[in-house]
């Protein structure tokens, strides 16, 4: 899973050289895993008492020791995150250490913890973005999916405080069963409130720190999720962005398939990005469990250049790599294990996910041709 999938073009260049250099330039720190909500779909939250079984918070100290390794090795974006990273209890602290070792930083959150102070503090210290999800369209939502009644009245006025403030927002959200209702509404009121939507449709069957996969069953089947995700697309980008992204994978598509060869993972885990969760575990991404290397007991070159070696030795499917709906796909080398226990295994729910992509582009398509005539 990609950690800058919003870049502009400008962060996009760097985030190419840096890949060709295998420059850590793009990271995120789960500083925790815990939070004040209990989504049934996360994968990283875990109780006080679940946390302390396995180990403790690190200080902040010890983070910006971290930092400053970041720093020299090359790191400029990263991501704060958890769990509610806002319940880390040294987090202003933290944040404004960073800025000042030039780090251009981004905050994932619930929102439901901006109050005034808060967002005073993020108005002053402005982070590239704070991105904020949103789970459902109304309290009653949140009720069901996160067991917080209160959740969304508190994350909208996080919201509004921010924009007030003058901070750029986002609004991310991830489509399963029990939600389906909710995407139209989180697009509608990021229209109302003049802030950008983002939706996955795509839900990885990760474990992470629960230990537990997110159920199979839980998730739409892959029509469904191709059709919303098509639906998701058009909202994001505007009618006529969208027909100009509909032609080219129609081109991309209908192309002869390339080479059957296994491939190397396309995207930027373990070239130029990584994550760190809370115990210090250095990941190529958010969803992975390995490679992993101990930041605190190598350090975090070391720990870079470990993974950085191990990813370089993965291959992915030959049949995918050789696919013509590779633009389509939401197959990686993350994504093939955990849907088949083996990098070089081709996801069923995938290749399924990316044929229903293509019929529903291709029907919108047409029926913008129609209509424009």
């Amino acid at each position: 899973m990609e950690l800058m999938e919003d870049a502009s073009a400008v962060e996009r260049m760097l985030l190419r050289q840096a890949a060709q250099t295998q420059t850590p330039i793009s990271g995120s720190l789960e500083l925790l895993p815990l939070c004040n909500m209990d989504f049934d779909m996360c994968y990283v939250r875990l109780s006080r008492e679940e946390m302390e079984r396995r180990g403790r918070l690190r200080t902040a100290e010890e983070w910006l020791e971290i930092g400053h390794q970041m720093q020299k090795s090359g790191v400029l974006f990263l991501l704060l995150t958890g769990g509610e990273p806002l319940l880390y209890p040294d987090f202003r602290d933290l944040y404004l250490e960073l800025k000042k070792m030039g780090m251009i930083l981004t905050v994932n959150t619930n929102g439901t913890l901006i109050d005034e102070e808060w967002a005073a503090f993020f108005g002053k210290n402005r982070p590239r973005r704070i991105n904020v999800t949103l789970y459902g369209g109304d309290d009653t939502a949140y009720e069901t999916l996160c067991h917080y009644p209160e959740g969304f009245a508190r994350a909208e006025r996080g919201i509004h405080l921010l924009k007030e403030q003058g901070v750029d927002v986002k609004i991310n959200g991830s489509l399963a069963g029990a939600n389906q209702g909710e995407m139209e509404k989180i697009f509608s009121l990021g229209d109302a409130w003049g802030v950008p939507v983002r939706f996955d449709t795509y839900m990885v069957p990760a474990t992470r720190e629960r230990e537990r996969p997110y159920s199979q069953e839980a998730r739409l089947a892959p029509e469904e999720a191709a059709a919303a995700r098509i639906h998701a697309l058009k909202r994001e980008m505007g009618s006529e962005l969208f027909r100009e992204f509909a032609v080219q994978v129609l081109q991309k598509v209908d192309r002869e398939p390339g080479e059957v060869v296994s491939g190397r993972p396309a995207c930027n885990a373990g070239k130029c990005s990584f994550t760190i969760n809370w115990q210090g575990k250095m990941r190529p991404c958010v969803v992975m469990t390995e490679p992993t290397a101990d930041v605190f007991a190598l350090g975090f070159s070391g720990a870079w250049d470990r993974i950085r070696e191990q990813m370089g030795q993965i291959r992915l499917s030959a049949a995918c790599s050789a696919c013509n709906l590779k633009s389509l796909c939401r197959s990686c080398a993350a994504s093939a294990f955990l849907e088949t226990g083996s990098y070089e295994g081709t996801p069923e729910y995938l290749c399924r996910y990316a044929k229903s992509s293509l019929e529903w582009i291709r029907k919108e398509n047409l029926e913008t041709k129609q209509s424009s005539r």
